[in-house]
């Protein structure tokens, strides 16, 4: 059996609030397989953010350990940590988090201005990351002339024109009006699915969460669901 993309042991992590400790996570065992569209679910304050904070090096455990790749994550200084970061995970929030002055080239180019790529080379991976995700069309358009779907999918394009090991989607249709949400989602499962992109989701909504072909249920920083779902 090939090795999971992601292996996370024992994994916990406590927040200190004042003279209470707050365990966020407690003893999370899990694999996440190369490919896989995965959605992690549960109530608010159930540990779902912090565990995707964690596998995306934003935040570090406790305890127990977070590999991405054989990578340590949790065991990388500041600047390897952020280092590995822009070439390991493409993230997508819920508030898409365009820069309004820039067009949807110059946000998508935004994190290969931190490469080696050249001028030209980088033209070529935008444009394949818009056509991608359906806005070739729309590159030189601004945020405000987008709508929210379109923004969203320019984000989509911006998290994978790395080519990172992980997209990373933090409640990514939140903010969405249902037509626009299926089409994120549809986007995240051919990226997954066609395109072998390892897909981890934050989501709260059964029906966002239906789209992935694996749901993780926590409930108090602890794992209480794993289900595959058999298309």
């Amino acid at each position: 059996m090939a090795t999971p993309i992601v292996q996370i042991r024992e994994l916990t992590k406590i927040f200190r609030q004042g003279e209470i400790n707050v365990t966020a996570l407690d003893g999370v065992t899990l694999d996440i397989a190369g490919g896989e569209f995965l959605a992690l679910m549960g109530p608010s304050g159930s540990g779902k953010s912090t565990l995707l904070h964690i596998i995306a090096g934003i935040d570090r455990p406790t305890a127990g350990e977070c590999l991405v790749g054989g990578i340590d994550v949790g065991s990388l200084s500041e600047t390897e940590l952020a280092e590995w970061r822009n070439s390991h995970v493409g993230f997508v929030f819920q508030t898409f988090n365009l820069i309004p002055v820039l067009t949807a080239f110059e946000n998508v180019e935004l994190p290969l201005l931190l490469t080696n790529l050249s001028g030209s080379e980088r033209l070529e991976h935008v444009e394949a990351a818009l056509s991608l995700v359906g806005l070739a069309d729309r590159m030189n358009h601004l945020p405000r002339q987008l709508s929210g779907g379109q923004e969203q999918r320019v984000a989509i394009a911006r998290a994978l024109v790395t080519d990172p090991t992980l997209i990373v989607a933090d409640e990514p249709t939140g903010n969405l009006d249902a037509h626009s949400a299926q089409e994120v989602l549809n986007l995240l499962g051919t990226l997954s699915r066609d395109a072998g992109k390892t897909v981890i989701m934050v989501t709260h909504d059964p029906k966002a969460a239906a789209h992935a072909r694996r749901t993780v249920q926590l409930e108090k920083g602890e794992m209480v669901r794993d289900r595959a779902v058999q298309y």
